[in-house]
Formats: C-alpha cells, structure tokens, sequence
C-alpha cells in the first residue's frame, strides 16, 4: 500500500503492507531461506487489440468508469497520439523572480537532468521500481483493474490511496491535456482517459521492448526532489556516482522510494550533518523506512529483471547501509527557501493538487513572478541571523559587524546558549502576499550541526509548538460569541481541571497566583490558568475549529491536546501561524496566503490567472478581531504593559508606531515564538510601496532540542521578539504610521480594574476597554462588599475600638466561578492565604500569592482592590450594642461570614442592612446569563 501521512506531518508505511512482507520473509526463513524466482521480462506480452479492448473494458465496467466500446470510443476522441513518446522534451529552464520582476532568485528545470536509454538501467534500478511503483508492470495492460478496485474500497474506508500503474503515471505527466489533470472537478473523466491512454501507449509500444522504452521514459520523466529531474540525476547529485551501475541495492531502493513524495522524501531535507561533516538521513525518517519496504519487497521476489542476484545476506546488509548522501553543491539562489515553497505552489497550480511534477512545470520556460520583495527579504534574513548565527559566531562582534548589525546586549545574552535556529515570514494581510521567508537561519551554512539543519525549511514544513501565542485564537473565540468580553474576570488560581488519579494542574510561567484578573490582562500579561478556564467554557473542538478557519493547519483533524490547546500544545507550522495572525488583523476574515502573482509560459501567454486577492471570508466579527487586536497593542506599549511593552516599534524620530504582539515559549523551551501586526496603510501609502504587515518569528533547534540547559533558561522575550522588532523597525523605516480603525459596532466604557465590572461604591482604580455593543458590563462591581467598622480602626479586631460606625469595602470571592464547584473552592483557599497577603505559598503546585502583576508592577495598587474581610469582632463605642449589618442583604448571608458576636459561623442576631451597602450580588457574579459549559466563564464579569 505504501506510505500514508500520519499525524506529525510525516510518512509511515502502512502496516498492513508491512506485515504481509514481514510475514513472508519469516516463512521464506523457515524454509532455510530460498527465495521466490521473479517471472522474468521475457514473458510474453504480445496481447492483440481485441484482446486488450475486453479486458480493459470488462476491468474499467467493474470499477463504474465504462461500459461499452462506444464510452471508449467517445472519451478516446482529442487524445494525444501515444507514439509521441518518441518526441518527449525535457530541457528548458525556468525563472523564478522577486514582485518586480527584476530580481532573479532561481532558476529550474533543467539545471540537473541527464537522459539514460534502457540498457544504461541496471536490473535492480528497474526492479526496485516496479516492485513499489508497478508489481505487475512487465505483464499488465497499462493498468492494474484489481488495484483500482482495491484503491477504490481502501478510499471509501477514509484511508484514500492511489492506484496508478508506471504507465499511467507517465500518461498522466506527460501524454494527457494537463487543463484536465489539473481540474480537480473533472478527476473521473481524467482517470478513464488516463486508463485509455494507458492501454492505447500499451499497444503502441508492444512487447517486452514497448515495456522497456515506456519504463525508460518513466525514470528520465521522474522529479526526485533537490532540483534533480530524471534518475541519473538525482544518482549524481545524492550518491556522487556518474553511472546508474556504480548504485549500491540500497541507494536504487531509495531513488525508487524518492518519486512518491520528492519533496517530502528529498534526501537533502532529511539529512542530518555530522560531527565530520558528511550529510546522513536517519534511520528513524520515513524515506529510510520506505527504502527499507521496498527492499522486503523485492527479497520477497518482486525481481524479474535480477531475479536471483541477490541473496537474503545481500538484503540484510542493504537494510543496514547507512544513507550518506554526496557534498551538496550551491546553486546561486536567492532566498532558496522560498523558491522550493513557489516550486510546490506551482506544482499544485500547473500539475493538480498532490501532483509534484508534470511538463508544464518541467520542461520549463515559465516566468514566474513571485510576492517577494528582496528588500524585506534582506532585512529578513540579517535579523534571523542576529539572534541564530551572531552568538554561536566565533567573533559575535565582527559578525554582527559584517551583516551590518549593531552588537546589542541581548545578542550578548545569547552568547553560550543552546539557540542555534531561526525562521520569520512577513505577510501583507490584506492580500495574502508573503513579503519575507525565511525558513532557516543560513541556508547555504556550512557549519551543520544537528540543532543547526540549515536546509530544513522550518517556516514551512515543520511543526512547532506556538506555546501561548495561541492564546488570542481562544480569547477571540469567546468575544465573538458574546461569553466573554475583555474585562471578564477570571481567577488565577491553581486549579486542577484533571482528575485525582489524573491531576492536570496548570501553573503560570513565574509560579505565582494573582487571585482576580480580567481577560484583556491575562492575555496581554500571558498568563495560563485564565486561558485554560477560558477554553473549559469555550470548548476544545470549538476553539480548535475557529483557529483552523483562521489559517491553522494540525497534524489531525481533531485536537489531541484537550484543554492545553490554548496553551500552544499542538504542532503547527510558523506559515500558518503568520496566516492566522494575519485573519485577525484583516477584520477577522480568512484570505490564506500566497508567493506566487503570476506565471507565464515561453509564448508570454499566462499560464494561470494573475493573482488578485481574494475577498476575506468571515471567521470572527471585525469588533471581535479589533478587541483582539486592541489588546495585543498593549504589549507594544510600555505605559500599559512595560514587561513586553521594550519591543515597542519606533520610526526615526522616536514615535511609537502602533502593532499588536503576542508570544510563546512552550513548556521545555523548545520552541520560541513571536507573532503580531501593524496598522494597515491607506491606499496612497501602499502606492508608495508600503503593506500591511504580520510577521512571525521562531527560534529554536532543527532537532527540537530544548534551547535552555540547567544553568541557563532561554524564553521568547530573549530572541524571537527581538529578531521581530528589529525586523519591524527596518522594514517600516520611512513608512507613515498609521492608527487601527476602529470599526462600527463596538463601544469603550470604564470598568472596575479587579473585578471588569461596572464601578461601584469601593472601586479605587478604573480602566477602559472595547466591548461589542451590548456587551459592556451593567452590573455594578460586587467582588467588593461593604461591611460596617469602627470609624477609628482599620482592622475591626484591633483592641481599643473607638469611634462611630462607617461602612468601608471588602474584598469578597465567595461567589465568584460558584459554577465550577472545584474552581470555587481552590479560590477559597487561595483567598485564605492572600489574607495573609503577599508571598504565601500554597495550592496543588505551592505557588505563591501576589497582587497584579509582580513584585515591581502594581497599577492597581499593590492589594486585590481592597482589603479581605475581617475575621474577629470587637464591640463598637459609644453603643453598648453591637450595630450589626448585613452587607449581602436578608438570607444572603454565605456561611462562615457572619459579622456579630462569637465565631464566624455561629447565629447571630437578625442583621440590619448597612446604609452604604452596595446592591447585593445575584448568586452568580457575572455579567452575562447563568453559566453553562458553553456559555462564557463561571462568576466572573
């Protein structure tokens, strides 16, 4: 069956394919070794055209295509006459250039492909290709009828496969219209010409001879990743052979693996470079595991052409060869990473989704201009090699010198640490456009390592964990469906969301629990316990559903992580992070992304339609994705957030340009993130060359390997964020600055600054923030109480009270997440210890209290709004009778809060209510309807 994607964006061989090799070489072994013979090419395959009509339409009748000789007759009419395989042309040259059209970043297409006849294919070149490719290839008709009744049975059972023979792989590359390959709406209509074509090229070249020049055509045609076009080319360039009979059987098994997937299985992608610096792909990749399979399958007979050259030793020691590809040569490319994403975006556009190669793309001519721009491409590239090349340079100084750099101390920081890798993709998010790819910190490096893969597109290809820079995709989820607004208060409390033999404790970066904060300081301030409760009532499937409309691409087409999702848990690539990003600050609407504008063929004549952008489809509300936005400007603003607010953008004259930004470090530092946007410009401003742009920025390890060690922790705002501003700063140097609309249907109110709701009697500290009309908070704070005390005393059990009675306000958290029993009764016990104040450890995972945000940052006054509420009374002077009041009113009195004589707890005398009381709470502290699971966050505004 061969190889299927799993859920790492991998390939693994299908087991059940496996197991029967498995399985026939253990009973091959058990009779003392003997191999099947292979049935030898010299069987006759002289079938007349009577012959090869009822068998080809008895098979094609089976599988639905066709039922009589007049369909055949009918969909053979306009089909390229199959002799022309004699006239096949492979050599021409494609360009690849910048948006101008005047930078030229690569050419291909031709620049690596030598032709071979047959007698220049060694047995077990052709061999190992037809035992995976083609089993019955000497012997079939041009297709195979059982196997596209078996591929059609495996697809209707969600596991969709192929079923393609070598010759109508080669009918489909190169001897059908390819504007029918690549219309995916006509794929049946495309399948039964493709068959047709089959039996008709089958029939004009009969015999074994027929069959030797058919498969010849195949391995000159094939496109084997690396820029190499036919097999003796990719032999030279992998192997450094000159010849295909200089092959080991384990390097023809893995040239025979390559045509599947070259890009995913490009043995230079796969490598990794040695301490002796020699290039090796692991045993572990599936392009190692795939040659392995094809060996089984030819020890298991699959060789007519070398039928018994090779003994069961020969194939044990070919399993065993290491794959040590040949020294790369450096073709004179332009931001080569982006040059092979624009290679697969053609394919898909000129060959047809999933289709790596066909001759529009192959045998060149193409004009192909791109969204590049090579200024911000340049800027891209230095910035990345600021923070993964300057400080593992030998002389970090000289070489942030030479990339035209000023040595800063955080560069200074990274001296020493295990950070070696970088990527960063800008976009215009208004039009798709990617303006700057950078996959790898330096491409053409030759100091490799395994942390450092310099060829290994990480912007593209692989998945990295976003940490908390998903955040905002779980935030916005619940604005938009009106559960939440950006002051909804949540309580940062350890908490377990898991269970007692599976506990799922959740704590924040710095270990500390700040009791009550609001949605728009969780995220701004990135803290974790928040966004999990926010998931808990958005739902996993539902923010994992919306982050996918915005531009996110998983492994699975479910998540995996449960309610660490919004903890950045899932794999996804940097591209798509920037993509999503860009949804959210193009109104929330979905317009995906592209590097190609436009391409044309050797005639001039356009070859696809010129790229125009699409109109966005809607995700969230514009009013959601501005309070988003909104936000995330704070953390480029050091007056409201001064930890993140450093990377403020700045033009030359010192004014802060406005941009949203967000971070991530996952859990064992693998993983380094930064994502945000700026302000779009007006349309004479993107006249003058100016965008609208979102970029991103990882740093990490190729091999994800942890970028901190025991005595030295690394985190987001020590690089990436950095490499962003410094980006940011460069691209936009002489550029307007712009201000974020603000568009219709939203209204900024006042709100309490603990409690997110409407201010009320013992608020001390406000602060405005964006709702969607109808949103704003119209319940008055009621996590602060007012509770009659001596007048001369702030703390009512102090000895000596004097006085008149005054009414002041408490703090109060007994109702506050009620909803979630669990949730209510870790912040009792969190608002135990606080009464204590500051510092106190405790909890599941002993973190310690602290009012928002830190020791050094208090702008809301260095406690939790007001004091907690008193535990022992003192009688009241000059009154011989203790004034008692009630400050939730008549039977809303909690248990254990009782203010009078005695213990908390004990009965008291039927209270009055306090004259200054602020309204009673309702029995869910919230500004939205009763919670549910699905309906905004428990207790809080």
């Amino acid at each position: 069956m061969g190889l299927r994607r799993d859920g790492t964006g991998s390939y693994a061989i299908v087991p059940r394919d496996m197991q029967t090799s498995l399985a026939r070489r253990q009973q091959r072994r058990r009779n003392g070794g003997r191999r099947r013979g292979g049935s030898g090419a010299a069987r006759s395959i002289a079938i007349g055209l009577p012959l090869f009509l009822f068998a080809s339409l008895s098979a094609l009748a089976v599988v639905g295509f066709l039922g009589a000789v007049g369909a055949y007759a009918y969909f053979s009419q306009g089909l390229t006459d199959p002799h022309s395989l004699d006239t096949l042309v492979f050599n021409q040259v494609s360009t690849i250039y910048d948006r101008t059209g005047t930078v030229v970043l690569a050419t291909f297409g031709a620049t690596r492909r030598e032709v071979v006849t047959y007698d220049q294919l060694p047995a077990d070149v052709q061999d190992a290709t037809t035992a995976v490719e083609d089993k019955d290839f000497w012997t079939n008709a041009g297709f195979d009828p059982l196997g596209i009744v078996s591929a059609g049975l495996d697809t209707l059972s969600g596991e969709e496969r192929g079923a393609s023979t070598i010759t109508q792989q080669l009918v489909r590359q190169r001897l059908l219209d390819q504007s029918l390959v690549q219309d995916p709406s006509r794929k049946v209509e495309r399948k039964i010409k493709e068959i047709i074509q089959s039996i008709r090229l089958t029939e004009a070249y009969p015999g074994v001879a027929g069959k030797q020049k058919i498969l010849t055509a195949y391995l000159n045609q094939n496109f084997y990743g690396d820029n190499d076009y036919g097999i003796l080319a990719a032999a030279q360039d992998y192997f450094g052979v000159k010849t295909l009979d200089k092959l080991t059987l384990a390097q023809a098994a893995i040239l025979a693996a390559i045509p599947k997937s070259p890009t995913e299985f490009d043995l230079v992608k796969n490598a990794v470079p040695q301490a002796d610096g020699t290039l090796v792909v692991p045993m572990t990749t599936a392009i190692a595991q795939r040659r392995n399979y094809i060996l089984g399958l030819m020890e298991d007979g699959r060789t007519p052409i070398s039928k018994e050259a090779y003994s069961r030793a020969d194939f044990q020691a070919a399993l065993a060869e290491p794959i040590v590809i040949a020294p790369r040569s450096t073709p004179d490319w332009k931001a080569p990473q982006f040059v092979w994403q624009v290679r697969a975006e053609l394919a898909d556009e000129l060959c047809g989704p999933g289709v790596d190669t066909c001759p529009a793309l192959e045998t060149g001519g193409l004009k192909v201009i791109t969204t590049l721009d090579w200024n911000l491409q340049q800027d891209a590239e230095k910035w990345v090699k600021a923070a993964a090349v300057v400080p593992q340079s030998k002389n970090p100084k000289a070489t942030a010198k030479a990339l035209g750099l000023t040595y800063q101390p955080w560069m200074q920081n990274l001296v020493g640490s295990e950070l070696h890798n970088g990527a960063l993709v800008a976009m215009d998010y208004q039009t798709g456009e990617v303006l700057a790819y950078v996959g790898s910190a330096d491409y053409y490096a030759k100091n490799a390592t395994k942390q450092f893969q310099p060829q290994f597109d990480v912007a593209g290809d692989g998945l990295r964990q976003p940490g908390s820079a998903f955040k905002p995709f779980n935030y916005v989820t619940g604005i938009n469906d009106k559960t939440m607004t950006a002051s909804t208060m949540f309580m940062d409390v350890v908490t377990n969301f898991g269970t007692t033999a599976k506990p799922y404790t959740p704590v924040d970066a710095d270990h500390y629990e700040r009791g009550p904060v609001t949605l728009a300081n969780a995220l701004r301030f990135s803290l974790n316990i928040p966004a999990v409760k926010a998931l808990y009532f958005n739902g996993v499937d539902h923010v994992f559903d919306t982050a996918r409309k915005l531009g996110l691409r998983f492994p699975g087409n479910t998540p995996t992580a449960g309610l660490s999702l919004t903890l950045g848990t899932e794999g996804v690539r940097p591209l798509d992070m920037v993509t999503a990003y860009s949804s959210l600050a193009d109104a929330g609407g979905y317009i995906g992304n592209t590097m190609i504008l436009s391409v044309k063929g050797p005639g001039g004549n356009d070859l696809i339609t010129p790229y125009k952008a699409p109109a966005p489809t809607p995700v969230v509300t514009p009013q959601a994705a501005f309070i988003i936005g909104n936000i995330l400007q704070g953390n480029t603003d050091p007056s409201i957030n001064p930890i993140w607010g450093r990377f403020e953008i700045k033009d030359s004259k010192g004014k802060r340009r406005p941009a949203a930004l967000k971070t991530g470090t996952n859990d064992n530092t693998t993983d380094l993130s930064a994502y945000g946007f700026i302000a779009p410009p007006t349309s004479k401003e993107r006249a003058a060359g100016q965008y609208a742009l979102a970029v991103g920025v990882w740093n990490g390890n190729s091999d994800n390997s942890p970028t901190s060690s025991p005595t030295r922790a690394i985190f987001s705002f020590d690089a990436p964020t950095y490499v962003w501003q410094g980006f940011l700063h460069d691209a936009t140097k002489g550029w307007a600055i712009d201000q974020f609309a603000v568009p219709d249907g939203v209204t900024q109110a006042s709100v309490d600054a603990i409690s997110g709701q409407k201010p009320g009697p013992f608020t001390t500290k406000t602060v405005k923030y964006w709702y969607i009309d109808g949103t704003e908070p119209s319940q008055v704070d009621q996590t602060k109480v007012g509770i009659e005390v001596d007048s001369a005393s702030d703390l009512l059990w102090q000895d000596g009270c004097v006085g008149q009675p005054v009414t002041k306000g408490f703090v109060d958290f007994s109702r506050v997440e009620a909803a979630v029993p669990a949730w209510q009764a870790a912040d009792q016990a969190w608002a135990g210890r606080a009464a204590k104040g500051v510092g106190v450890a405790g909890g599941p995972e002993r973190n310690r209290t602290m009012t928002f945000y830190d020791p050094g940052f208090h702008p809301y006054g260095n406690n939790w709004g007001a004091p907690f509420p008193p535990t022992e009374t003192c009688p009241l002077a000059p009154s011989p009778t203790p004034t008692i009041c009630d400050p939730f009113g008549p039977g809303q009195q909690p248990p254990g809060q009782i203010i009078g004589p005695g213990q908390p707890g004990e009965p008291a005398p039927s209270p009055t209510p306090c004259p200054t009381v602020v309204p009673s709470p309702s029995s869910s502290a919230s500004n939205s309807p009763a919670p549910t699971r699905s309906h905004g966050p428990p207790g809080g505004p």
